[in-house]
């Protein structure tokens, strides 16, 4: 059996497009900040590729760990993209927004889950954040002769994560915390 689907890879490809247009222009690569060159309406592949750098791997790998945390506890778990909330962040970059939300994807998992399964596979999610959170702190702390984009790229990821981390556990459908924490107390009690 297969890890992904064909759709799920499509879906993940999407995704990870759209993510970095949707964020180019409010994460810029600091070697192109200063070009006065290059008008700030114009599309910078620059600016794309680091966007998707800094960006995509928290929201990919939160999603991720949704998925093989379920797979591993016997729980069918299926990747799919958010359409809708994809073009909620195409929409609010297009009219300029000085804000930018929205719900690029989610995992449907299928079958009776009990709550430890439930509550294993919503914090796997924010546990993916919280992790890349931790390596990108650990890195900025310990290493000394990182260039300046690549210390802005771990910073940036830092912040990205643990605001992730964060919004992910607020106890309210449907976050990830709202299945974490009524999951936690149908464990406990």
């Amino acid at each position: 059996m297969a890890i992904f689907s064909f759709t799920e890879l499509v879906h993940l490809v999407i995704m990870t497009a759209a993510i970095g247009y949707i964020l180019t222009g409010y994460i810029r690569n600091p070697s192109t900040i200063n070009n006065i060159l290059t008008p700030k309406t114009s599309f910078n592949w620059q600016d794309f590729k680091f966007a998707v750098l800094v960006a995509a791997p928290g929201i990919i790998l939160h999603e991720l760990g949704h998925k093989f945390v379920g797979i591993a506890m016997g729980v069918s778990a299926v990747f799919s993209m958010s359409p809708l909330g994809l073009f909620l962040g195409v929409f609010l970059r297009w009219i300029s927004s000085p804000f930018i939300i929205f719900a690029p994807g989610y995992v449907s998992l299928s079958g009776a889950l009990t709550q430890t399964q439930v509550f294993f596979t919503a914090f796997a999610g924010p546990f993916m954040n919280l992790l890349l959170f931790l390596v990108a702190y650990l890195i900025l702390d310990r290493k000394k002769n990182l260039t300046r984009v690549q210390a802005v790229a771990l910073h940036l990821t830092k912040q990205i994560n643990l605001f992730l981390f964060l919004f992910n556990l607020i106890p309210f459908p449907p976050f990830d915390g709202y299945k974490v924490f009524t999951s936690l107390f149908g464990i406990i009690f």
